[in-house]
């Protein structure tokens, strides 16, 4: 909805666009900002620079969730071997560890598939430092979307694998503590818990510290094309917009078919805090 609205603005001529265009002559002419640190930040949404990073975040978090997906299948098979094969029909559900790199790749792909056109469509031009362009088309604007998608879902690459990793950690103590639970002692018990909770330890801080660096950064970018006449601050405004829609697509896409908790992680969890706990 938003993204919509400032789009009728821009088409239409309307009183936002001339706010716009006068908040972001000011803002190219504002001094208090250093020139340097400004197109510092604004070549961060460079393909040349945020395609790299996600690169690396793809095939780093790619390797570790073969890994751990590696390492959950021995999990399996040797619970499977202890139990009998009691649990052999009951597995757990598919997990598609190549997926959220992959999606991710293909979010930044869809950038330039969306920005090129509405760009041609709406042909804004764009601020007088750029007076001297070889085309009109700056909204919205593509360095700010490429920003947010690829340094956004690298972002969510990264804390989503600890929030797994996590969450398997917890099962896994749990399912110990069960099958052992006839020659467990209670300080044992204690001891496993303890570990648990150490394993959480910071966690949140983590959780919350990435994306609000993201966040922080993405602004950057935006004053930073903002102050040296690359765009207009609404053509920053709306790729984040369309940068938000590529990002929770993303999300979706993860969490409906990535795969993970599965069956037995369900069961364990609930095995957990069965009658074995008191």
């Amino acid at each position: 909805m938003l993204f919509a609205a400032l789009t009728w603005q821009v088409a239409d001529h309307g009183p936002l666009r001339t706010l716009d265009e006068r908040l972001g002559r000011a803002l190219a002419a504002a001094g208090d900002i250093p020139s340097g640190l400004a197109e510092f930040f604004a070549d961060l949404g460079n393909t040349v620079v945020a395609l790299p990073v996600l690169l690396v975040v793809m095939v780093w978090t790619g390797w570790r969730e073969r890994q751990r997906w590696q390492r959950g299948k021995r999990w399996e098979r040797e619970r499977e071997g202890e139990q009998g094969g009691a649990d052999a029909t009951d597995g757990p559900a598919p997990v598609r560890w190549w997926l959220p790199p992959l999606a991710a790749g293909l979010a930044l792909a869809a950038v330039p598939a969306l920005v090129v056109p509405l760009k041609l469509w709406l042909a804004r031009p764009g601020p007088p430092q750029m007076g001297g362009g070889a085309h009109d088309g700056f909204y919205p604007s593509g360095h700010g979307a490429t920003a947010a998608v690829a340094y956004g879902v690298a972002a969510l690459l990264l804390t989503r694998g600890r929030s797994r990793s996590r969450m398997q950690m917890r099962v896994q103590m749990r399912l110990l503590m069960v099958m052992r639970i006839d020659s467990d002692s209670d300080s044992d018990s204690d001891s496993d818990s303890d570990s648990d909770v150490n394993a959480r330890r910071g966690a949140p801080a983590a959780a919350v510290a990435l994306p609000l660096a993201v966040a922080l950064l993405n602004v950057g970018v935006g004053i930073g094309l903002a102050r040296r006449g690359y765009h207009w601050p609404l053509d920053v405004l709306g790729s984040w917009c369309l940068a938000g829609v590529l990002l929770a697509v993303w999300c979706a896409v993860c969490d409906r078919w990535a795969g993970g908790g599965g069956r037995a992680a369900r069961h364990g969890a609930c095995d957990g805090a069965g009658p074995g706990r008191t």
